[in-house]
């Protein structure tokens, strides 16, 4: 059995240690004992973008992402991204960018260079307040991927996005229609009523996390604003 490997560690504002990890040719980011992501089962995260640009029938869309991670959602959504769109990505940690320029760089590859694409080191309910209150322009997209689903594991301030203030607060930072997208590791029924109680008309998709439907099954919501 191959150990893994300790390469660096990062400390979350007000929350957790990350650690990344390689075992053998894999790299994972944990949380304490938790696995956040790994190279190994990262399809289901690249679907939360590719899916969302599904949804959207806008020609040139403006999107949110939080949290950049390993970078499979922000890379998904320039692979398919149309002519004259915009990805913003808040990203909380510094040291996930070191990753991605490091020990993660064959994954990460030029898309930090995409013009297309801008990393912005805030929390993303920073950038949705900015959209609200008409600092920046409002999204098309806003895809959540900052937790291991609707609750805040990774640092308790996340709490508040999903809560009925939180999503209210990201409905209003939507275009009409626009869509918010949230990942998680498992179904949350609760979660699901609290969005279409936020004014969004809602669906849950069941995503495995390798292709070829294989791997675990994991929660992608999708909520259009009404």
């Amino acid at each position: 059995m191959l150990p893994r490997e300790t390469i660096a560690t990062a400390e979350v504002p007000d929350g957790g240690t990350l650690t990344l990890v390689s075992h053998g040719s894999d790299f994972i980011i944990m949380l304490g004992r938790d696995e956040l992501m790994g190279t190994r089962m990262q399809f289901s995260e690249e679907q939360l973008a590719l899916l969302t640009l599904e949804e959207l029938d806008v020609p040139r869309p403006r999107m949110l992402i939080g949290g950049y991670g390993m970078g499979f959602t922000y890379r998904a959504a320039l692979s398919r991204l149309p002519e004259g769109g915009k990805v913003v990505v808040a990203e909380i940690v510094p040291e996930i960018l070191e990753w991605a320029e490091g020990p993660l760089a064959h994954l990460t590859q030029d898309s930090l260079k995409d013009p297309r694409g801008e990393i912005i080191l805030c929390d993303v309910a920073a950038l949705i307040d900015d959209a609200n209150d008409g600092t920046t322009m409002k999204y098309d997209a806003i895809l959540l991927d900052v937790d291991n689903g609707p609750d805040g594991i990774v640092r308790d301030a996340n709490f508040r996005i999903y809560s009925k203030t939180g999503l209210g607060k990201a409905r209003d930072a939507l275009k009409p229609g626009g869509i918010l997208a949230v990942w998680s590791a498992a179904p949350d029924h609760k979660f699901t009523l609290r969005l279409k109680e936020s004014g969004f008309d809602v669906e849950a998709r069941e995503v495995r996390a390798r292709p070829n439907n294989k791997g675990p099954r994991h929660t992608i919501w999708f909520a259009r604003k009404r």
